[in-house]
């Protein structure tokens, strides 16, 4: 979806202000992920985003989706021997846009059987690059048989290049030795987050979506890193029924 004329204008100021605000020390590199495929969503023409990255071998892996349907794709892309349309636009370091997805089935079949199957039509996949240093894609699903116009194309990766700056600007990452430790550690966060979205579905009866959104505005409301909050959920109990608040037991969440 987009969110419609003014607002937007102000919206995308809103957007780079909080991504910015994630540069400090010590930032959660799977939060700045997550924001960053909300905000394609809520500022373009998409329907879902999801972002990967580099592991320490140099294969691609998924830290951060705006919903599980993407998820889900993106897992495939990844499981299909490192084949679709995002590895594409990491290899190459230049954006991938395919506009309609029927027309590459010979290509990726079994991710493009995925990604009709959880309702996308088109994707847009956007190097995360700095200069000579990919680290990454963000993948811009659609609904519809479509072209993002030039200026959305632009937006896309002017989010996706405030993303990547933020990755890698921490003085604790002027080599590649570190650059590849810090982004392994994210890697691992979004294992552990994972599993909390499982715990908080399956013990407050609600969609993993819904699960991420508490998971994430509690860490927010009390200043955790998301990763952080992860955990003790899945540790602990009464994390979990504290995270889920009045859901759980609730059938209109079923």
């Amino acid at each position: 979806m987009t969110t419609p004329p003014p607002m937007r204008e102000r919206a995308l100021a809103a957007a780079l202000v909080d991504m910015a605000d994630t540069m400090v020390a010590d930032y959660d590199v799977v939060d700045l992920s997550h924001r960053l495929a909300r905000y394609c969503v809520d500022l373009l023409p998409v329907t879902a985003a999801g972002v990967l990255l580099t592991d320490e071998h140099g294969n691609m892996r998924l830290l951060a989706s705006s919903n599980e349907a993407a998820r889900l794709t993106e897992l495939v892309q990844l499981e299909n021997d490192q084949h679709g349309p995002c590895l594409e636009a990491f290899r190459s370091g230049r954006p991938f846009v395919v506009d309609d997805l029927a027309g590459y089935a010979d290509r990726w079949p079994r991710f493009v059987v995925e990604a009709q199957r959880q309702g996308f039509r088109t994707v847009h996949a956007l190097p995360m690059r700095l200069r000579s240093q990919t680290i990454g894609a963000l993948n811009l699903f659609g609904a519809r048989a479509t072209t993002l116009s030039e200026d959305d194309q632009r937006l896309g990766q002017a989010l996706a290049d405030v993303a990547t700056i933020g990755i890698l600007q921490q003085r604790a990452l002027s080599r590649r030795e570190t650059v590849v430790e810090q982004l392994q550690g994210a890697l691992n966060s979004r294992v552990i987050i994972e599993q909390a979205k499982g715990v908080l579905s399956e013990r407050g009866s609600i969609h993993v979506d819904a699960a991420f959104v508490l998971l994430r505005d509690h860490a927010r409301a009390h200043q955790l890193r998301l990763s952080d909050l992860a955990r003790m959920v899945v540790n602990d109990r009464t994390e979990a029924l504290r995270v889920l608040g009045g859901t759980t037991d609730d059938p209109g969440h079923r």
